[in-house]
């Protein structure tokens, strides 16, 4: 086999390697454990902004952390209109929301009793998490 020959026959490998890859399904974004905890945190701390007199949500920076994993996907390999029906579907979100309110009365959050709401979220402020963040 000729010097020629082997390039040819390495570059059409690869690049069957590289359209494989490309192609290759991608598992759906609710089961990307950086996306999926990402937006829990920002539900958590989008309701203990809205339910807690003295804590409010940071609104610039959530939409920025919001926009970092919107970006991620990209970087995944995601495209536009896929994160778009991702982030469009009721389904996703209303299990998001669900999940988000389950946390939060795992920390302590009560329904209805709105200090309690106050206390997990100076506690994840305390704490420097990504709930904590997205809150002032």
């Amino acid at each position: 086999m000729t010097i020629p020959h082997i390039a040819r026959t390495a570059a059409l490998i690869l690049g069957f390697t590289i359209a494989a890859g490309a192609t290759a399904a991608l598992p759906a974004l609710r089961d990307n454990a950086k996306i999926r905890e990402g937006l829990i945190s920002t539900a958590m701390a989008y309701e203990i902004g809205r339910k807690c007199d003295g804590i409010d949500s940071r609104w610039f920076t959530g939409i920025a952390y919001l926009n970092s994993l919107r970006n991620h996907a990209f970087e995944l390999g995601y495209s536009r209109e896929q994160v778009a029906a991702f982030i469009d579907n009721e389904a996703e979100k209303d299990r998001l929301e669900a999940e988000a309110r389950a946390r939060l009365r795992q920390k302590g959050g009560v329904e209805g009793d709105w200090e309690s709401y106050c206390a997990v979220g100076r506690a994840e402020m305390a704490a420097g998490s990504q709930i904590g963040a997205l809150l002032k």
